[in-house]
């Protein structure tokens, strides 16, 4: 197993082909915006649970969205209609994030992966300008959104929350409609789940997901707004 060493300034992974066949890369090394990003770069993230070392992750296959490939099903177009949720970007990244690490009832171990560390990591990475999340509000209540890194023409997703039906499917079609009209190709999913696949998500092998990276990471000449923006939302 590659061991990282913490706060070294050499910041390289090794090649993400000396993974385990469940995708472990790495152990150790630091939260660093700099090493996240090197991370990211090169199809790696970071996931481990509380008093663990860190962990990095390369998996194959890989889960992955194409935006035009979003499937909305008939009951969530009738929720998008009725237009009974208010969807901001980047007004509450952290608290996304603290929402996202909450227990979770379906996950033996309750689910909390999301460290304090990772929390404040992700938050130096959102004042670059470089983590971002969707917010889904009611009645002036946080009740969904989901965050992630954007780099390139690639979103890579981390975590998504909901505390009311469908709060989190409207925030992650919000980032699909927007992405499509900023020129993104994809959306990293890291892992599969039903979840992400009754939404359209597949698995690629890992080989064709770096060709996606190499591709997409310098695809936009600018970083987007974002900003919401209602003309995108049309039903």
């Amino acid at each position: 197993m590659f061991m990282l060493k913490p706060d070294s300034n050499d910041l390289r992974f090794p090649p993400v082909e000396l993974a385990s066949p469940e995708g472990l890369l790495a152990v150790g090394g630091d939260l660093r915006a700099e090493r996240l990003l090197e991370a990211y770069r090169h199809g790696i993230f970071p996931w481990f649970n509380p008093g663990q070392p860190i962990l990095w992750w390369s998996p194959d296959p890989r889960a992955v969205l194409f935006p035009a490939k979003l499937h909305i099903s008939r009951s969530l177009h009738k929720t998008l209609r009725q237009q009974k949720f208010n969807v901001t970007l980047d007004q509450a990244f952290r608290d996304v994030m603290i929402s996202c690490a909450q227990p979770r009832r379906q996950y033996p171990d309750g689910g909390t992966w999301i460290t304090a560390e990772m929390v404040e990591a992700y938050c130096v990475l959102h004042e670059r300008g470089l983590a971002h999340s969707i917010e889904t509000w009611h009645e002036g209540k946080l009740v969904g959104g989901l965050y992630g890194v954007a780099l390139g023409g690639i979103f890579f997703g981390e975590s998504m929350f909901s505390t009311v039906t469908d709060a989190s499917k409207v925030a992650l079609v919000h980032l699909v409609r927007h992405l499509q009209h900023w020129g993104f190709s994809l959306i990293d999913c890291q892992l599969p789940s039903a979840h992400l696949f009754s939404l359209g998500a597949e698995q690629i092998r890992r080989r064709e997901f770096l060709k996606q990276l190499e591709k997409s990471l310098p695809a936009l000449a600018a970083a987007p707004p974002w900003r919401t923006q209602a003309d995108l939302m049309i039903f």
